[in-house]
């Protein structure tokens, strides 16, 4: 019994030992942390269960079967967050540089299908350099295993990714297809091919930070929801993260008690819009000063930045925040911010979590970048994501809602729960300069003429008095009281049940 438990904790040893600590010398060299401190910095203190840590890979090419080290480049357990539980793999880039194995890809898969089983989110932190090419087709076969599970997990658990090193080739596809992506300023990037191949191919030259770096993704292809400075910052950002979901598709997100009144009011929010309809404002001010002590989680805030997206609480219950910001691009809605808040709002229906939308929209982005870019087929994946989503939808509109975006914005004509408007709100169908220019085609060589018509136009129409006449608005409510009426709306909803009928599932207009 003693040789046993020798060998066993020798075993343990060489498993927390990874790479050696040459390699963790580097590793540490480099700003990163091990595999196994990140998830001791992820998780409660205590709480991770280890599974697998004996297993090896099965490689006897190459001279492989001379070097195994067990646990085989990946650390996989479970464990809490904030007393609640989560599955977790570390890919340990100090084992042949975190590349993925037969036996690697099994043990995430364990991991997720336990995840699956007990209804708990998986995260992933990612550090790998790819597939193991000695291991070759099995290899990718791997891979392919985890990306079933990817799509299967899809609307059942929350998948979080964490690229905390490179991730490239297949390797990204997997992150690609979890709810979010972080990844970590100058020490993570992303690509399917890396700069060598894009050279030879396509004689670009260009660095990995500028081909796939955390500014790359968050800024310019919307890959990453977010960038933190180093790991430390990004798993303790990813805790904080981590209290707005449920643990899955039948639960409720958690609430988090808080000493700010439901029924605050704000009596800035009665200047926050000016007089005059084409000034900005910034629509992050109104969600601050509503949200549950001004914390508020932004998501993608350096990508398609005229629209904001990002988790709040309302009277200690997690919502998901869509808004026009009028600072950019006046609010319009494009390709970019279309596909960007219809992900976000497919992911709150998933989880049970209530959507809430200011919306300050004029339309639709014009040009023929956008038409020849299928603004009509991504400005219609807001527009299904919306209709299909079934939580409780409050929608508050701030200034103006003009033509399709009005309709597209959780509308009441898209099964919006319950529609409020500013008294300074106008719903129309477009603007009163460009309503009165058509409608009054005649009278365009008479100034004065046209700007009568217009102030006719706006009396009449720029209004939320014309909706509100028709039940499309359910109140017009005074600015400060925004919050109180928001928290009193989701009281309400709080136990709101709608199902869409039977189908296998929706064809969305990807």
């Amino acid at each position: 019994m003693h040789d046993i438990n020798e060998q066993l904790e020798a075993k343990r040893a060489l498993a927390r030992l990874g790479g050696g600590s040459k390699r963790i010398a580097a590793q540490h060299a480099k700003g990163k942390l091990t595999a196994r401190e990140r998830i001791e910095l992820l998780l409660d203190e205590g709480s991770f269960e280890e599974w697998d840590m004996f297993v090896e890979h099965r490689c006897a090419e190459f001279g492989m079967q001379a070097n195994k080290p067990p646990g085989d480049g990946v650390v996989t357990g479970y464990g809490t967050i904030n007393g609640r539980l989560v599955f977790v793999f570390s890919q340990d880039f100090t084992v042949f540089g975190g590349a993925l194995s037969e036996a690697h890809a099994e043990k995430i898969c364990k991991v997720m299908d336990q995840a699956m089983k007990v209804g708990a989110p998986v995260i992933g932190l990612n550090d790998s350099g790819g597939a193991r090419i000695q291991e070759g087709v099995a290899s990718l076969g791997g891979y392919a295993d985890v990306f079933q599970r990817n799509v299967m997990a899809s609307g059942v658990v929350p998948q979080i990714s964490l690229i905390m090193g490179p991730c490239a080739g297949g390797a990204v596809y997997s992150p690609a297809m979890t709810d979010f992506i972080f990844m970590v300023k100058d020490s993570s990037y992303m690509f399917v091919t890396g700069p060598e191949v894009v050279k030879t191919v396509t004689h670009e030259e260009v660095t990995a930070e500028e081909l796939g770096g955390a500014g790359t993704h968050t800024s310019k292809s919307g890959v990453a929801d977010l960038a933190f400075e180093n790991d430390v910052e990004a798993l303790l950002m990813l805790r904080r993260f981590f209290n707005y979901l449920p643990l899955n598709n039948r639960d409720r997100p958690p609430n988090r008690p808080s000493g700010d009144p439901a029924e605050r009011l704000d009596l800035s929010l009665d200047t926050l819009v000016p007089d005059n309809a084409n000034k900005p404002y910034d629509i992050k001010e109104l969600i601050l000063k509503v949200v549950d002590d001004g914390d508020f989680f932004e998501l993608q805030p350096d990508y398609a930045r005229n629209i904001v997206i990002g988790f709040g609480r309302m009277d200690s219950q997690s919502v998901g925040i869509v808004a026009n910001n009028p600072m950019v691009l006046a609010g319009c809605l494009d390709i970019r911010s279309s596909i960007k808040a219809a992900r976000f709002v497919r992911f709150c229906d998933a989880f049970n979590i209530p959507v809430l939308t200011f919306v300050d929209v004029p339309g639709f982005m014009p040009g023929t970048s956008q038409e020849y870019g299928g603004i009509i087929r991504h400005g219609a994946k807001l527009l299904y994501a919306y209709a299909e989503c079934t939580v409780p939808k409050v929608t508050v509109i701030t200034r103006k809602a003009y033509g399709g975006a009005y309709d597209v914005m959780s509308s009441k004509h898209l099964r919006g729960d319950v529609n409020f408007a500013w008294p300074n709100a106008e719903i129309a169908v477009m603007g009163a300069k460009g309503a009165v220019e058509i409608i009054f085609r005649e009278d365009k060589g008479d100034p004065a003429k046209l700007a009568a018509r217009e102030a006719e136009y706006k009396a009449r129409f720029a209004n939320p008095f014309v909706a509100g006449a028709r039940g499309f608005i359910d109140d017009v409510i005074q600015p400060h009281e925004t919050r109180k009426r928001i928290c009193r709306s989701l009281a309400m909803l709080k136990d709101k049940k709608l199902d869409n009928p039977w189908r296998k599932h929706g064809n969305i207009p990807l």
